[in-house]
């Protein structure tokens, strides 16, 4: 290989900082994340772009915020013309290839990628737009379901893990045939998991890793309705929470399946860097891990994600490889997802053909002798749970959530962990608030944004509403095999889709 490291770039599917080992989860079992942690540099304090899949994933390919680049939520279209971390470092001479979910929605479904390995587990359609022009209450076919609380189990297949199962096998080919060619060139690899996302239906052999009387209760019980903010009592509203009474035993049981499925997926990522290392090419690339956003997990009541709350906002972030510092070294200052490809341009020595970026590289902390590059960390919501945009600042320890409809909320990490105490009323943090609020004007129009949302929500409910009449034309990626029927692919089909696939242990 020649001297410019390869890069791999690892993502699972909704998976909280706070619930690996490497953060300190004393009862999940991530072997091989746990040694991936141990080799490199560990982010203690790493934010996704937005607390969903789309725009969170569009904005770390992207280096921008989710919104500059108008992808708002999970069925916004991340235009063909966008540079993504596959454009730049194809244009550098990369191979580039993906496999697994990207979320992609629209046509382009490569995005610079010159080979992309195995279709998506989620459709590329617009029909999961929202509509904040209803009520939140009003439950559209596509929203999260407290079905997936409520029903986890031991299974022999289920429509996830059929899915992770082709990614690490098609990631394991890809690996193969770089190492056979012996080729000068450098790779880019994208390997992208849907685990531990909900539905927590994984092979008993994961589950029975796990006594059921070692599982943990949430460490924040859940918030009666009259005490919760607005944002969470919204929330609890769309997904159903509010109308099932969730027992102990069912929170228990529903954490039991979540840790299976991050045993389950952790596998599979062994796989992957096994065969990595089996081949030699890892002497020579860098590889990075992460997740697109968190999990609530029974904290507050809540469960899933679309909060700035830390189970839903913070995620792993490990970094190993060419000048990376080793051993496991953590940085406390906050980052964010959208800085990965700055950082990825700079290790690899690819040029940013001038291309605008939001995010800010952290190779000086990864090398051990820097500083952070940024004042602030910016988090954003622009999808179903709000009426208007939401967002999140963090600086220092300080982080403060905002929304037009909704009261402000200011915390204090590192004297509040669990965020129980809002200081947003508090005269004593005025001076934290307001330097917070100008970081995030700074950055963020919110005013402007949400004209743009609304905008592009119309127009998507009448693309959407035409495309279903007549002959269809599906955008969804096909390597190899029709996979209309095998994975989501209409807003009707998610959970008739996953029950079907589900094989239950005996």
């Amino acid at each position: 290989m020649s001297g410019r490291p390869n890069v791999v770039l690892i993502m699972v599917d909704q998976l909280a900082a706070q619930w690996l080992p490497a953060y300190g989860h004393h009862i999940v079992r991530a072997a091989n994340l746990d040694e991936l942690a141990g080799r490199g540099v560990v982010f203690d304090a790493a934010y996704c772009a937005s607390p969903l899949c789309a725009p969170s994933r569009a904005a770390m390919l992207t280096g921008r915020y989710a919104s500059a680049i108008e992808v708002f939520d999970n069925a916004a279209e991340l235009r063909a013309s966008v540079p993504t971390i596959a454009h730049l470092f194809r244009a550098a001479g990369y191979r580039t290839a993906l496999a697994g979910k990207m979320h992609f929605v629209g046509p382009d479904q490569l995005h610079g990628f010159e080979q992309r390995l195995t279709t998506d587990v989620y459709p590329a359609s617009l029909d999961w737009t929202p509509d904040w022009t209803r009520p939140v209450a009003d439950r559209l076919l596509w929203y999260h379901s407290v079905e997936a609380v409520l029903t986890p189990a031991r299974t022999v297949a289920s429509l996830q893990t059929d899915y992770d199962d082709e990614v690490a096998f098609h990631a394991v080919r890809h690996l193969h045939d770089v190492a056979r060619q012996s080729s000068e060139q450098p790779f880019l690899l994208v390997v992208s998991f849907t685990n531990p996302h909900d539905p927590w239906e994984v092979p008993a052999r994961y589950w029975n890793l796990y006594d059921p009387s070692a599982i943990d209760p949430p460490a924040v019980a859940a918030i009666p309705v009259e005490r919760a903010d607005p944002h969470s009592r919204r929330l609890a509203e769309m997904s159903g929470l509010d109308e099932v009474g969730i027992g102990a035993d069912q929170v228990l049981r529903a954490r039991h399946g979540y840790y299976a499925a991050i045993s389950y997926v952790d596998e599979r990522i062994g796989t992957v860097l096994s065969e990595l290392s089996a081949t030699g090419l890892d002497q020579n690339t860098v590889i990075v891990f992460t997740a697109d956003h968190g999990e609530f997990l029974g904290e507050r009541g809540l469960w899933y994600k679309m909060s700035f709350l830390e189970p839903a906002a913070r995620v792993p972030l490990f970094v190993c490889g060419p000048g990376v510092a080793t051993g496991g070294r953590r940085v406390q200052s906050p980052v964010s997802l959208i800085d990965v490809l700055p950082t990825l341009l700079e290790l690899a020595g690819v040029p940013d053909g001038g291309v605008e970026m939001d995010g800010a590289s952290l190779t000086g902390l990864l090398a051990g002798d820097g500083a952070p590059r940024r004042e602030c960390v910016i988090c954003e919501y622009d999808a179903e749970g709000v009426t208007a945009p939401a967002a999140m600042v963090r600086s220092g320890s300080h982080k403060l959530i905002v929304c037009r409809t909704d009261p402000d909320q200011l915390f204090d990490l590192e004297a509040d962990p669990l965020e129980l105490s809002n200081l947003a009323g508090d005269s004593g943090h005025a001076s934290s608030l307001d330097a917070l609020h100008g970081a995030l004007e700074r950055r963020l129009d919110l005013g402007a944004i949400e004209r743009h949302v609304l905008e592009s929500q119309r127009e998507r409910h009448l693309v959407a509403q035409a495309l279903a009449t007549g002959a269809a034309t599906p955008w969804d990626f096909q390597p190899f095999v029709d996979a209309s029927r095998q994975y989501v692919r209409t807003r009707h089909d998610l959970y008739h889709l996953q029950r079907a696939a589900r094989l239950d242990a005996r």
